[in-house]
Order: C-alpha cells, then sequence, then structure tokens
C-alpha cells in the first residue's frame, strides 16, 4: 500500500475520529498492527489554532511515520492554510474532512456538509492539493456517498477530487443523513473504486476480520478503515491482518497482556493531556476496554468518580488482576456490537 513517497506495512488504517484517535491512540493501535492511523480532525480557523485542544491535535511527539493530518473547514484559502499550519508541525500526509456527520460541524458547512457543493468542495481541495504540492506533502479525502439518500454524489465528487490531485480516496458506506445509524453499504465504494484509478478506502462497520476480508473482495477497495469497532480492542488490527494472511483466528489477548497494554495506554494518556483532563477523558476508553467482561457496568461506575492518575491506574490495575483469576484471555465481543451509540459518537466529533 502506497500514499505518495510512503509505503505502508499494510492496508489496514485506523479512522480519525474526534476525541478518540489522539496521539496515545494512534500510536497504540499502529503498535497492535494497523498499517496507518490519520489524526482528529484540526479545525482551520486560525483564531482556534492557539487553543489547548488544538495545540494538543496537532502534537505527533513520537508518532510513527507517515504522519497523517485531517483538516475540516469551509473556505479554499483557509484550509489550504491550515494545511501549511500542520505541514509546518509534522504533518507528511494531509487529509481532507468531508465525512463527519455531526451536526456541530455541519451545521457549520463543514465535513459531510460539503458534498451539497460540488463546486466549492473542489475547489477546497483544489486549494489543498496546490498548497502541498511544493512540501510534496500527498493530499487524500474522506466523504461519505453523500447527503442524503436521494442525493448520494460520491461517484461524480470522486472524479473531480481525482482530477484535482487528490491521492487517495476514503468512503463511509453512509449518506450524512444517516448519521451513524442503519448498516453501511458497500456498492458505492465499489462504484467509486471502478471509476478512479487512486487508491479507494472502505470504511463502515468493519468490526469483524470476515466483514473485511468479504468488503475488500466485494468493493475492490485497495484498503479498510476500521474505527469504532477499534475502541476498547485496539488489538483488532492485529487480528484482521493475521486472518487475511492465513485465513485462521488468532486467540483472544491474554488478560494480563491487556492489563498492560491499558495501563501503558493510560500513561500516554496522562502524558498529553495532564492529570485533570487526562483521568476525565480517559474514562471512555476504559469503559470500551472493560464493556464485555464482567462486572463491567459497576467498575465502571466507580471509576467514574475517581479523580487522580493514581487512583485510576491503581483501580485498573486491581480489576484486571481480578479478571485473571477467572479468565485467562478476553472474551470474544458480541456480534455486531461497536463501542457507543450514534449519538455519542456524534457528540465526540467536537
Amino acid at each position: 500500500m502506497q500514499i505518495g513517497p510512503y509505503s505502508l506495512p499494510n492496508n489496514l488504517f485506523v479512522a480519525p475520529m474526534a476525541g478518540v484517535t489522539d496521539r496515545p491512540f494512534r500510536r497504540l493501535c499502529k503498535a497492535l498492527g494497523a498499517g496507518y492511523a490519520v489524526s482528529e480532525m484540526v479545525t482551520s480557523r486560525r483564531d482556534l489554532w492557539n487553543t489547548l485542544k488544538t495545540s494538543r491535535r496537532a502534537n505527533h511527539d513520537g508518532e510513527a511515520a507517515p504522519i497523517a493530518v485531517q483538516i475540516a473547514g469551509t473556505e479554499p484559502q483557509m484550509m489550504a492554510e491550515a494545511a501549511v499550519y500542520n505541514i509546518e508541525r509534522g504533518a507528511q500526509i494531509i487529509d481532507i474532512n468531508m465525512g463527519c456527520p455531526a451536526k456541530k460541524v455541519c451545521n457549520k458547512w463543514a465535513g459531510s456538509a460539503l458534498m451539497q457543493d460540488e463546486d466549492l468542495a473542489t475547489a477546497i481541495a483544489q486549494a489543498v492539493v496546490e498548497v502541498c504540492a511544493p512540501h510534496q506533502v500527498p493530499v487524500t479525502l474522506k466523504m461519505r456517498t453523500g447527503w442524503c439518500q436521494t442525493h448520494k454524489n460520491a461517484l461524480v465528487l470522486a472524479r473531480r477530487f481525482e482530477d484535482v490531485g487528490v491521492q487517495m480516496l476514503t468512503v463511509h458506506g453512509r449518506t450524512r443523513e444517516q448519521g451513524y445509524k442503519g448498516h453501511a453499504e458497500y456498492d458505492t465504494i465499489a462504484a467509486v473504486k471502478a471509476a478512479v484509478h487512486i487508491p479507494v478506502v472502505a470504511n463502515g462497520d468493519l468490526n469483524t476480520a470476515e466483514k473485511v476480508r468479504d468488503v475488500l473482495a466485494a468493493t475492490g477497495a485497495d484498503a479498510a478503515m476500521i474505527g469504532r469497532a477499534a475502541q476498547g480492542r485496539p488489538w483488532i488490527f492485529r487480528e484482521v491482518a493475521h486472518f487475511l494472511a492465513t485465513g485462521t483466528h488468532l486467540a483472544q489477548p491474554l488478560v494480563v497482556e491487556v492489563q498492560r497494554l491499558l495501563l501503558d495506554h493510560l500513561e500516554d494518556h496522562y502524558s498529553l493531556y495532564g492529570d485533570y483532563t487526562g483521568v476525565r477523558s480517559a474514562r471512555k476508553h476504559i469503559g470500551w476496554y472493560i464493556r464485555h467482561l464482567p462486572g463491567g457496568d459497576a467498575f465502571r461506575s466507580q471509576m467514574n468518580v475517581l479523580e487522580q492518575p493514581s487512583q485510576q491506574l491503581a483501580a485498573v490495575k486491581n480489576y484486571f488482576e481480578a479478571m485473571a483469576d477467572r479468565m485467562d484471555r478476553m472474551p470474544a465481543p458480541l456480534p455486531g456490537t461497536t463501542s457507543d451509540s450514534a449519538e455519542e459518537q456524534e457528540e465526540s466529533a467536537a
């Protein structure tokens, strides 16, 4: 798998998810088999670049190359300036967000709302490509199948984006109207793949190794992007990679391994966010790790009142030690489950 000058170890990607795919999460997923990860979206609004939120999202310390940053906005010139801002801070690939369905994003005509104005969407892509070219930074783009069921224009836009120099397209198999509800459809992804010559990435409901295999085969897509299924289960990438290579399943990870992974994840999380914010923003990650474990709901309630990193680490350590006395390996996830509801996912897209 190749994006511009960058060769990737495999074709399994981590989806950019606001409030989730921060530097610690991306590093963890890459260590557990993901071939590529895209950052949370960084705003194109210059007045917000000096905020703590943006500075954290633009932090790539210790992250393995290539460093891919997603930008979001509504004006071609502002998006071009945002691309340069992130390149100066280490971005090696720029990804344009035209896929986010969150109301707070679409109400500002950003994210998937841009698909309603094909000329503006094309102008943004062209402006970003032109400003990235002198830096030899490839531009990619993520979109949905369209705004709504009666206005599915991913195929038209895909051709236009390829024409202006976008080097890879990711298509989430839902319209903006669907949000994260219902089931993803893959016929549109297959049509986009057949219509363009650049790599196409399939996204949406990829939560098992078999599903990834089947969607890649059905669409002809070059890569698979996994989002919600990786929350609390970052080892899904090595599981899928093993299955695609051998046709057999890896055993579920040992409880003691997951304990170590989570504790390391928390330490990295605190280092980015600090004690106060780190403890609070880590709660959702802990909840995702334990959602299929015995007593998980009760432990989550207990853990949510802890306010110090040392308390949170000790509670997680003790909980997983108790689990290790009851079982050797993590339970397999329930078929079709994801980490959170559509409403929670939209709320995270700040």
